[in-house]
């Protein structure tokens, strides 16, 4: 598998979900230079201080993925994403149809990527027949990551386990960039379905893992950050 020129320190995405900024200021300064790449989200935007943490993980040197999820009609997601182009985030989620990610394609600037989200990890088949998707969970994601390709997004975020069959149907075109991240084959991944160890997500072809609590709630998380770093590095190796 040959992986696109990414440092690989970078590659490891930390999901910065805790309930305010000061937890997650403590838990970047007790990180280090272990993580480069922040993930912060829906927790944190309602927490109020969300653009000035933002701010704050810049100054830092720090990487930033604003996990929005941006879901409305294609005019409020073009002008939301148009209104973070220009704060120094990296990445942003949308959901929706092909218009919605097209929206925000055409409003993200020059160093904002737009990430088409296919099929939450949290999600089985089962959740799939409660929503009314009459077709295979594999089908829907590559479809959706076809549509993202189309629309002119950068990237999208799939879990690792259909990652091989993704790379096939869109080539090399896209980022893809994997939650559900567990350090060891069938741990409990509480609200997680469909997971896959670091080294399975990067020899599938992904780019980049997001990791929350495997080292949010590890007894010492910048060593369990290391050890994954470590495991990147292992099996991505020269390929940068």
């Amino acid at each position: 598998m040959k992986h696109k020129p990414i440092p690989n320190k970078d590659r490891l995405i930390f999901a910065m979900d805790v309930p305010d900024c000061g937890h997650a200021r403590a838990l970047a300064d007790e990180l280090g230079d272990a993580v480069t790449f922040y993930k912060i989200g829906l927790e944190l935007m309602m927490s109020g201080e969300y653009f000035e943490l933002l701010d704050w993980m810049l100054a830092r040197d720090k990487k930033v993925f604003c996990d929005l999820k941006f879901f409305d009609i294609p005019a409020t997601v073009g002008s939301a994403v148009r209104q973070l182009k220009d704060r120094g985030a990296s990445f942003v989620t949308v959901h929706g149809n092909r218009s919605i990610m097209e929206a925000a394609a055409e409003n993200k600037g020059e160093s904002l990527k737009v990430l088409g989200v296919t099929v939450l990890t949290s999600l089985d088949r089962g959740d799939l027949d409660d929503l009314g998707f009459d077709c295979d969970l594999e089908a829907l994601v590559l479809s959706r990551a076809r549509q993202a390709l189309d629309a002119g997004c950068d990237g999208v975020i799939s879990s690792g386990l259909e990652v091989p069959k993704l790379r096939e149907f869109v080539d090399n075109k896209l980022l893809v960039i994997s939650p559900g991240i567990r350090p060891v084959d069938n741990k409990p991944a509480g609200d997680q379905k469909r997971v896959v160890t670091v080294e399975t997500a990067f020899s599938n072809g992904a780019d980049y893992i997001v990791v929350g609590r495997p080292i949010r709630d590890a007894e010492n998380p910048r060593a369990a950050a290391e050890a994954m770093q470590a495991s990147i590095e292992a099996q991505v190796g020269s390929n940068d």
